[in-house]
This record gives C-alpha cells, structure tokens and sequence, in this order.
C-alpha cells in the first residue's frame, strides 16, 4: 500500500491523490519542474562524483584563469622594456640628432645610474608597505598607469639636442616607477602559482613579455618606421614615427595591464602573519630588523640577493644598451634595430617558456649559472669580432637573447619558492633594492669603458664584466634554500 499521504509527495518525489488513486494523465506534479542545480555540490551528487574533486577542477580553471590575465601585465609591460628602454626611443634618443654618439650614449648612462640609486633607496619599503596595508594590487595599478603617462609624454622629445635632458629625465622617471611596479607584479607570483609550477609559471610572464615585445615591434616598425608614410599618415619627419609610436605603445600597456587588476584580487594577510603598518620612515626600521634575520638566520638567502644584485644588472645592461651598440657600432638603421628586436624576442620567447619548465624539474640555480656562462661567451664573441660587422652581432646578439630570459625568470622563481606568506612584496622590494644598489655597475662600467676605449663597442667589455662577477658571486650560493620565516 502506498504511504504517499493524500495530496502530498513520496520521499521518491511522487504526487499522492486520495488513496491508492494514481494522479490523472495532463496533471502537473508539485515538483515539477525541479529546482536547478546551483551549486557544484549538487551538481556533482547527481552523478557520484566527488564534490572536492568538482571543486579542485574549479580551483584549478580559476588558477589558470589568474595566470593568464597575470602574464599579461609581462606582454604589455613590452612597451617600456622593449619599445622604450631597448630597440626604440633609446637608439632614437642616441641619434645624432641629440648630440654627439659617444656623449649622449654617456648620458644615457648616468641618467640610468641615477635612477638606479632612488630606487634602490625606495623599492623594498614600497614593496613592505604595500604587503602591510594589504593594497598590493592597488599599487601595482597606480604605478602602472604613471608609466603609461610617462610614456605618452615621450611624444614632447623632438630630435634636438635641447629636448635631450626632457628625454632622459623622462626616461629616468620611468624606470623608477616601472621597477616599483614591478616589485608589487612580482609579489603576486606567489598568488597565481604553486610550489610545483612556479618556475613555469614565472617562466610563461617572461616569456609572454617576450612574445608581447615581438607583436608590438612589428606593429610599431610595419606601421610607421618602415613606410614613408605611415598609418595615420605619420612621416619620419621631426621623428614623428618614433614619437607616435610611443603614444601606441602607452595605450598597449594601458589597456593589457588591466585583466590582472580585475582577475587577481587584493592581497590580504592572514591575521597569523600580518604586520602591522608603520609610517614612511619607522619602515626603514623595519626593513633593518628584516636584513638583520635575514644575515641571523639565513645568510645564502642574502649572499644570493646580492649575487642576483650583480647579474641582473648585468642582464639588464644587454637589453639597455643592446639596440643602441647595433646602431652605432654594427650600422644598423632604425629599421634593422627593430627587425633583429623582433628575431631577438622570438628567440628568448620560446628559450624562456621552454626553460622555465626545467626549472621546476632541476632546480633555478643550475638554469642560472648555464645562462650566465653562455652569456659571458656570447658578449665576448660580440666584442673580439665586432669587425665582422652586422653579421656578427645577428649570431652572437641572438644568443646573448637565447640566455637572457632563462636567467631572469630563474632568479624570480628562486626568490619566490623561499618567502613565506605576507612577506612577498617586502622581499622582492629588497630583490628590486640588491639589485639596484648596484644598478650603477652595468650603465657606469659601460660609460667609462666607451670613455676610456673612445668607441662604443668598449662598452660590450663593461657589460661582460658585470655578468662575469655576478658568475662569481654566484657559485658559492647553495642550490636548495629553507624557507624564511613569515615573521622579520
């Protein structure tokens, strides 16, 4: 006998009439139709699967969502790195156009080094403020779009020499807020990765940096350095070409840095780990008391700090000073800059995505020392062969690219596997600040040897120099590391 009560449903959801009477054909029962299934729980039941593993597939598609948007703030940042500080506005505000060859690439020189020096003296209390007051994003934003307005402003640099010190003021400024910036986007690695895929993950931004600079280039050189008349109508003339193209390259950053402000949220710490928020200056204190645990308690952790200080201005060098050695000591054009700008970021595109996949299989340090090595190899060729004229510099330039990614996408994941949670933007803001208390090594050992050499090619020597101690410095440091602890 059925025990469905009169008008009401069975635990197996049917309608009971009076009795035993089955409901009439055209009736609608109760729960008809049945509510949707809003959650991944319910929908995972009605299948047997397992809801934590519904929910780890979620987890998982959210996190790659996150990398992605992530990586894009490296495929826009192509603008400054790429366009601005390497093939573009540094070889155009090199020209003779602003002075003679050899004065104007000393000025270069000193103008980064200065910058240099503020943002070492600034970059790690900006990175410890921003993990304190928990506006990690906000400020990786805020500092974005200051870069993008310094880039725009580029447009004002007309090919005079008095517009030289607007240039390199301009140029100077953007670095500084550039690597603030970057101390915020790298503290978020930690966000978007995990301990097994870091190296990856941090090797796909480098990477999509890379391949960012490659699109941007061809957009750049197809449409207004190459043709005549370019879109918009643009000429070389008064170098408009180069001046519209940093208007171009402003809006590139601005619009591809912003899926990350949207896709990762605002960093919080855990209320185990937080700390408290003290004033512009008690932060030096703070950062005192850091450097101090640091030396206390893990000690290869600061001896790779100040190695990592030396190569990656070395690296840095490469790319500063690599489009302004193939115009004026290999005979590049303009044009030719921006083609081998284009080979060169293919080549450490997929060198860097490929690598950075080893680096979690053998570790960073091992990625390192081999990018180092080929580095030294490759720079020297460059300088010893310089006489072979442009083919020289497409060999040996080619490969100094193979390595420069690889080394730079190591050294983040090394940092960024030992520091503990709350504590990502204040180490990396030492990371920017190691490397920038000596950011005067690779633009002073490059101006002094084209000043003591007379030619421009000397400096490849400074270059060399830089990378070959920062080798040095390197070896001694022990592979694997302990983590810090999340408390300075």
């Amino acid at each position: 006998m059925s025990t469905t009560p009169p008008g009401g449903t069975d635990d197996t959801g049917r309608t009971g009439g009076h009795g035993d009477e089955a409901p009439r054909l055209g009736s609608r029962p109760r729960n008809f139709p049945p509510p949707p299934l809003v959650t991944p729980d319910a929908a995972a039941a009605t299948v047997d699967l397992d809801t934590s593993q519904v929910a780890a597939v979620k987890a998982q598609a959210g996190r790659k969502g996150r990398i992605f948007a992530w990586s894009l703030w490296d495929w826009g940042s192509a603008s400054f790195n790429a366009v601005v500080t390497t093939f573009v506005f540094t070889v155009y505000l090199t020209s003779d156009s602003f002075g003679e060859e050899a004065a104007v690439s000393a000025s270069l020189g000193w103008a980064l080094a200065a910058a240099g020096l503020l943002i070492a003296i600034l970059a790690p209390v900006v990175g410890q403020r921003s993990d304190s007051a928990g506006r990690r994003k906000f400020w990786l934003g805020f500092n974005t779009y200051v870069v993008v307005a310094i880039t725009a402003l580029l447009f004002f640099v007309a090919p005079d020499p008095n517009f030289l010190w607007l240039g390199l003021v301009l140029l100077a400024v953007g670095n500084i807020v550039f690597e603030f910036a970057g101390v915020n986007y790298n503290a978020m690695l930690a966000q978007v990765s995990t301990p097994t895929s870091i190296g990856k993950v941090s090797g796909l931004g480098w990477g999509m940096g890379y391949i960012g600079g490659i699109v941007l280039l061809l957009i750049v050189y197809f449409g207004f350095i190459s043709p005549e008349v370019g879109l918009f109508g643009v000429t070389g003339e008064d170098g408009m070409d180069v001046r519209v193209a940093m208007l171009v390259s402003a809006a590139w950053f601005g619009i591809f840095a912003l899926p990350v402000l949207f896709a990762v949220p605002e960093y919080h710490a855990p209320q185990a780990v937080a700390r408290p928020h003290v004033g512009f200056f008690a932060s030096y204190g703070v950062l005192a008391k850091s450097i101090a645990e640091l030396w206390r308690d893990s000690r290869q952790t600061l001896y790779f700090l100040l190695a990592s200080a030396v190569f990656r201005d070395g690296l840095a060098g490469v790319f500063t000073f690599g489009g302004v050695l193939a115009a004026g000591t290999f005979g590049f054009s303009p044009g030719e800059v921006i083609i081998f700008a284009i080979a060169a970021n293919v080549v450490a595109g997929i060198a860097t995505i490929t690598i950075g996949l080893l680096d979690d299989k053998v570790g960073p340090k091992p990625v390192i020392v081999a990018s180092l090595i080929g580095l030294v190899i490759a720079g020297s060729a460059v300088f010893f062969l310089h006489e072979g004229g442009a083919t020289i510099f497409w060999i040996f330039g080619l490969m100094l690219c193979l390595f420069v990614g690889p080394a730079q996408s190591a050294s983040r994941s090394f940092l960024a596997r030992i520091i503990p949670e709350g504590r990502e933007g204040e180490v990396f803001g030492l990371y920017a600040t190691t490397g920038r208390a000596v950011s005067f090594l690779a633009p002073t050992a490059f101006a002094l040897f084209v000043t003591l050499g007379g030619a421009q090619f000397w400096g490849i020597l400074g270059i060399v120099l830089v990378l070959l101690i920062g080798l040095g410095l390197l070896i001694p440091v022990h592979a694997k590391q302990g983590r810090l602890s999340s408390r300075a």
